[in-house]
């Protein structure tokens, strides 16, 4: 497989293959167990494809990848390196469509990006590492902590806002959230910010009122620029498996998402998640996150990926 990812990435590619053991050892373990010394024949074909989606790949997905496999490969001898790297050629091929990063447009003053997902993603998390490395790269960040639901998540954006540089606006527990992004977006505007991060409650229990709170920030924003927000980022928790995609198509129904990050595929037999992901909504992934520090969240890179969630070197 070309390298192009992996040798400008080489600590990533360690970290990503790291992070996605789990996942890898399961496919690599299992791939192992039906095709040693053994043809692809119709039976290691049903059994390959039950293996892909016990690992999260989706039924769909799964049965694109076995049939595409079979095409050329059917009752031939086939080894498990052979096997998982036909697999990773495919998933890349997938995935390479979605592997775009979010591009900051500098004709919005500033870009505003609105941060949605469930309690317990990581989405507080994922706001303050972008803001960090967009800080790093010589962009003006600011955030909001329009998660006023939850007084834990106001501190720990306050928190990120110290690491890395950036001015938080935040309120009190309770206070009106798309009042709080006005607020933000003006103060944005007044310091000449490249880009505004908004964090947003998640309370899906409550779908109607999480769905007014997200039409209201988004109608305010409109007052000040008809055309924000700019992007619409779901951080989505890659341990929830295929309970990801109902996640997508509620947020979709909600509000206009217009790209993803996964999270806490290190801690998960289940990063084929994000093939099917990738697959069925064709999102922008912008980001995949392996790890708890900032340099566990980088842009996503097919290739890379694909390698290392079939266990291979390269």
């Amino acid at each position: 497989m070309p390298q192009s990812g992996v040798k400008t990435e080489g600590g990533w590619f360690s970290r990503l293959k790291a992070g996605l053991s789990r996942s890898s050892s399961k496919l690599a373990d299992g791939i192992g167990g039906i095709f040693t010394k053994r043809r692809l024949d119709a039976a290691a074909l049903e059994e390959l494809e039950e293996l892909l989606i016990t690992a999260d790949l989706g039924v769909g997905c799964a049965a694109s990848l076995t049939a595409e496999l079979a095409r050329d490969r059917f009752d031939k001898d086939i080894s498990p390196e052979q096997v998982r790297r036909a697999l990773a050629d495919q998933i890349a091929d997938i995935l390479e469509p979605v592997a775009r990063p979010l591009a900051l447009d500098p004709a919005h003053s500033p870009h505003v990006v609105l941060v949605v997902g469930v309690n317990g993603t990581g989405k507080t998390t994922t706001i303050g590492k972008l803001a960090k490395q967009w800080r790093d790269e010589g962009h003006e960040v600011m955030l909001a902590a329009c998660d006023t639901f939850r007084a834990a998540a106001i501190e720990q954006l306050e928190v990120w806002g110290e690491r890395s540089g950036c001015a938080v606006v935040a309120a009190k527990p309770g206070a009106d959230a798309a009042g709080l992004a006005y607020d933000a977006l003006t103060r944005a505007r007044e310091a000449g910010a490249d880009v505004l991060l908004i964090d947003t409650a998640g309370r899906l229990h409550n779908k109607a009122e999480l769905m007014a709170e997200l039409e209201k920030i988004s109608r305010v924003l409109k007052k000040l620029d008809e055309n924000a927000p700019h992007d619409c980022l779901l951080v989505l928790d890659a341990t929830v498996g295929q309970n990801a995609h109902a996640q997508v198509e509620t947020f979709q129904r909600l509000i206009a998402v217009s790209c993803l990050a996964v999270t806490k595929l290190d801690g998960t037999a289940r990063g084929g998640v994000l093939v099917a992901l990738a697959q069925k909504f064709t999102l922008p992934v912008i980001a995949v996150g392996v790890g708890e520090t900032i340099d566990d969240l980088r842009p996503f890179e097919a290739k890379p990926f694909a390698a290392a969630l079939m266990g291979l070197e390269d």
